[in-house]
């Protein structure tokens, strides 16, 4: 049983930091095109997720299951190839990798702070390893930063990674509202001509870390003292999951992750997130990143507080319901052979479709992922099933759903919050 989770356990933060990044994280200025932001996959409404299995990216409109893909020449190319990331506690002073396969850790292999896909590019000065994720979706060609003909950043991004985010700080400091609040907001700034993606990014780290903070769960609760804040049901359901449904072997520590990789045999469907050398869109896992044979179709533990408000789950999305989800962990293979679409929520987009499923016409890659599997099938009795349930509920924040800042009314860039 982990320990319960106190102020004292997060990072702090900035008020007036916190305050900008707010702004910006709903500000689609950091997008090539100038037509996705942050909050489009991860918004308030959503549980910080976008509630698709695969986003889709720059170029569609919309929120959440109302996102389109576009149309004409704007519209998009490829899904985003994996789940959108939960935002829940990442300020947590234990996390140390990120991504689903962990390709952005807390190092010091490359003199900055980080082993991170930009390697010695990425910049000197980051505060925390919230702030070197935030530089990444900016420069990914479908997430934000657009195709290289499109705009300066994705040009920018196609020759080096580092030399987009200079581009991105100018649009944003010579903003008289943005410039004046990144003077206000941080003591090494005097003028806004100094604003760099550094400042921008640990803006960004202070809102995320704040807003996201959250564990005033039943289960926090019942770690405290409170034996009666977990229902009979969810106290059952507590002890399946430490004991006999074996879930704390990757869900353990104060976060409910080991943030360790394993391979649990989700189906592959998507674009995948394709290496140069790969023939068709199959997703290696943490081997992408580490280059290691062992490491092929492993992917990182995620969190699991609040963990109902975050579908669709796996880092493909494969379902968009918890329990197909958990009922996965309880016997893999079949679950692999029985999975359709229908367990997904993947919005149409008739131009991708035949690409969606092209993984699954490779007979060695299949067999390959059918043999790599870190989970052993587990017995559980329906109502042993649905205690389990029942305890994950009780992992939902009481105030997880009214956040202490929401989205910002108007942003300073004056593009469209919402679509």
């Amino acid at each position: 049983m982990p320990e319960p989770l106190a102020e004292q356990d997060f990072l702090t933060f900035d008020a007036k930091q916190t305050a900008l990044g707010q702004l910006l994280f709903y500000d689609k200025i950091l997008s090539g095109n100038q037509n996705i932001a942050c909050a489009t996959c991860h918004h308030h409404d959503l549980g910080g997720t976008d509630a698709l299995s695969l986003g889709i990216g720059e170029g569609g409109k919309g929120l959440g299951a109302k996102r389109t893909p576009g149309e004409g020449a704007d519209r998009i190319a490829k899904r985003i190839p994996r789940n959108a990331p939960a935002l829940w506690n990442l300020a947590h002073k234990d996390i140390r990798v990120l991504f689903h396969d962990g390709r952005l850790e807390i190092s010091d292999i490359y003199d900055n702070g980080f082993d991170s896909p930009a390697q010695e590019w990425l910049p000197k000065g980051l505060p925390n390893i919230i702030a070197a994720q935030a530089v990444f979706p900016i420069t990914a060609q479908f997430e934000m930063a657009g195709n290289p003909k499109e705009n300066e950043v994705a040009g920018a991004v196609h020759d080096r990674i580092d030399a987009a985010w200079p581009i991105l700080a100018k649009r944003v400091r010579i903003i008289p509202e943005y410039g004046e609040a990144f003077v206000e907001a941080f003591p090494n700034i005097d003028r806004p001509e100094e604003v760099t993606i550094v400042e921008i990014a640990s803006a960004l780290a202070a809102f995320i870390g704040t807003e996201w903070k959250n564990h005033d769960s039943p289960f926090d609760a019942y770690l405290a003292g409170d034996k009666e804040a977990l229902s009979p049901a969810q106290v059952r359901g507590m002890d399946l999951f430490f004991t006999k449904a074996n879930c704390a072997a990757c869900h353990n520590g104060p976060l409910l992750t080991d943030q360790a990789f394993h391979a649990i045999g989700l189906p592959a469907f998507g674009p995948g997130r394709t290496r140069a050398f790969d023939p068709l869109p199959r997703d290696v896992g943490r081997m992408g990143h580490s280059d290691r044979l062992e490491d092929a179709y492993r992917f990182r533990t995620p969190p699991l507080r609040n963990v109902t408000l975050t579908g669709p789950y796996g880092h493909n999305g494969a379902y968009k319901s918890l329990r197909a989800m958990v009922r996965h962990h309880l016997n893999p293979a079949l679950a692999r052979q029985l999975w359709s679409t229908h367990d997904a929520h993947l919005p149409e987009v008739p131009w991708l479709a035949k690409a969606d499923l092209l993984i699954q016409s490779d007979a060695r890659e299949m067999a390959r992922q059918n043999a790599k599997l870190d989970i052993e099938p587990k017995r559980l009795s329906e109502d042993e099933f649905n205690d389990l349930m029942a305890f994950l509920e009780g992992l939902t924040g009481e105030t997880a759903r009214t956040r202490p800042m929401g989205p910002p009314k108007a942003v300073p860039s004056g593009l469209p919050v919402d679509d």
